[in-house]
């Protein structure tokens, strides 16, 4: 089963970090792949709506707001994965915070290193831009 760990510094309070990317529904607000979110059954699905089409249903597994962590399983993707899981994690101290994206995956109709290479890429996108935001 692949597994997928990535981080990135940047130049901003680990809180500061958080309220930005700590909701659920938020990855409109910083990653540039996705345009819409809707949040839908009590906040514990998410639809996304991806930049030149398509969608990904997501559902909340868990939320911490004091370790700053939440965790979330997609239910509908055309990713070439299945029964991925993935937390996103924020820490830091002072004007310093690292984000870590994380996640377990089976590949799905792709070999695992282009599911891999999938999942790496949309981890970076949202990196990338979060590094134009606050600098990192």
């Amino acid at each position: 089963m692949p597994k997928i760990s990535m981080t990135q510094d940047l130049n901003v309070s680990a809180d500061q970090l958080w309220q930005m990317i700590g909701h659920f529904n938020a990855l409109p607000d910083w990653h540039p792949s996705v345009d819409k979110s809707e949040l839908s059954k009590a906040g514990e699905t998410r639809t996304l709506s991806l930049a030149g089409g398509g969608q990904i249903i997501e559902k909340l597994e868990s939320t911490d707001h004091d370790s700053k962590t939440y965790t979330y399983s997609i239910v509908d993707s055309p990713l070439p994965v299945k029964n991925y899981v993935s937390t996103i994690k924020v820490s830091g101290s002072g004007d310093n915070a690292t984000v870590e994206w994380s996640s377990e995956f089976e590949a799905a109709g792709a070999p695992d290193n282009d599911a891999m290479k999938a999942i790496e890429g949309i981890y970076q996108a949202g990196f990338d831009n979060l590094k134009k935001m606050f600098g990192g």
